[in-house]
């Protein structure tokens, strides 16, 4: 063993200022190699816990799940570099019996630290069409949750605009998933071509908070880029006029399309943005594994709220309500901001009930 292993901080200190450089040098080169060794350790218990982790949450059973409870709640690991409660929640939403989930996870019978998996977990179930009222222990976790978590928010029963939601397939060795992000054949209201070449001269009007809003889901799914626009119209404008308006708007997404070039639009009912919305929030990008369910349910919530220009505090029932007004487009365009992969591109537009606002979302999961 080295003499420089057992080198005190003032040891070094004083050989520094004897001159001894070299033998600093050595001991850096030293702890450098420590370091990465013991940073590639992490990574690998890390690997294995999260398939420890993984096996018990799939594995069907109360005693799996009064186990892997234990585990969470007295070593509270860490698996990643997301959360790993949230990935949890929605494995057991999609592997477990509720009448299960309710009698383990729900029936709280001394403190813990899992309020955070009972929250994820219970939209994660109700998104999957389960009735909280139906089950005693449910019902109950809407009367004692922490108030001032943010999925607080959320409705405790589904809404009409989230009927469908799309959830990953997960299993012991692996998964898929994928994001409805391409248009669709019906509702198309492509326009014409060729079209009008002139830019608009309306004005980007976002606030910070807006942009916030309606980029809320693409963000947090950590999609590759995203934008958000927001134009005020000095007069009332047809939902048939849109189409053709959108490729003239001053965004960057749209920058240098061509009057000849691909820009397909079609109308869309405001349940299926949300659902993109929220498969792009819970699932994520292509290299991303998303917030799930739970925290997936409210970045949509808040994206709908943001383009449907909702007053902010709004309540969930006043923001469907209010995006059921608006008409939504979802559109398409090969420009080199969008990079022309379809699977993985998409722009939203909505125009406000007085037909005198659109709001505009962009995505791209391509770098």
């Amino acid at each position: 063993m080295s003499d420089l292993d057992g080198l005190t901080w003032s040891q070094a200190a004083q050989r520094a200022a004897q001159g001894d450089a070299g033998s600093m040098r050595e001991l850096g080169e030293r702890l450098a190699d420590r370091r990465t060794e013991a940073v590639r350790q992490v990574r690998e218990y890390e690997r294995q816990l999260a398939h420890v982790v993984r096996v018990l949450a799939l594995t069907p059973g109360r005693d799996s799940l009064g186990n892997l409870l234990q585990l969470l709640d007295e070593k509270r690991p860490s698996t990643g570099r997301r959360p790993v409660l949230p990935f949890v929640a929605s494995l057991l939403a999609e592997h477990h019996p509720v009448a299960d989930l309710a009698a383990t996870v729900f029936e709280r019978r001394a403190p813990d630290h899992l309020d955070e998996l009972r929250d994820c977990l219970f939209h994660e179930l109700v998104l999957r069409g389960v009735d909280a009222d139906a089950f005693p222990a449910l019902r109950a976790w809407t009367i004692v949750r922490p108030g001032w978590h943010a999925l607080a928010w959320l409705p405790v029963h589904r809404r009409g605009i989230e009927a469908v939601a799309d959830f990953p397939s997960r299993s012991i060795n692996g998964s898929a998933h994928g994001v409805p992000s391409q248009l669709p054949a019906e509702g198309r209201v492509d326009p014409p071509t060729p079209r009008t070449s002139e830019r608009s001269a309306l004005r980007d009007m976002a606030t910070t908070d807006v942009q916030e809003s309606i980029v809320a889901a693409v963000q947090a799914g950590e999609w590759g880029n995203h934008g958000a626009w927001v134009f005020l119209l000095d007069e009332a404008v047809a939902p048939e006029r849109v189409p053709a308006l959108l490729p003239t708007l001053p965004m960057p997404c749209v920058d240098g399309l061509g009057p000849e070039d691909r820009f397909g639009v079609a109308v869309r009912p405001p349940d299926e943005i949300w659902r993109l919305l929220f498969a792009t929030a819970s699932m994520g990008g292509m290299f991303d594994s998303g917030v799930h369910g739970g925290y997936g349910r409210l970045w949509a919530w808040r994206s709908i709220a943001g383009l449907s220009g909702a007053p902010a505090g709004a309540s969930a029932e006043e923001v469907e309500h209010r995006a059921r007004q608006c008409t939504w487009f979802h559109f398409e365009a090969d420009t080199e901001w969008f990079h022309g992969d379809i699977d993985s591109d998409y722009g939203i537009a909505a125009l406000s009930p007085d037909r005198r606002r659109i709001a505009v979302l962009a995505a791209t999961d391509t770098d």
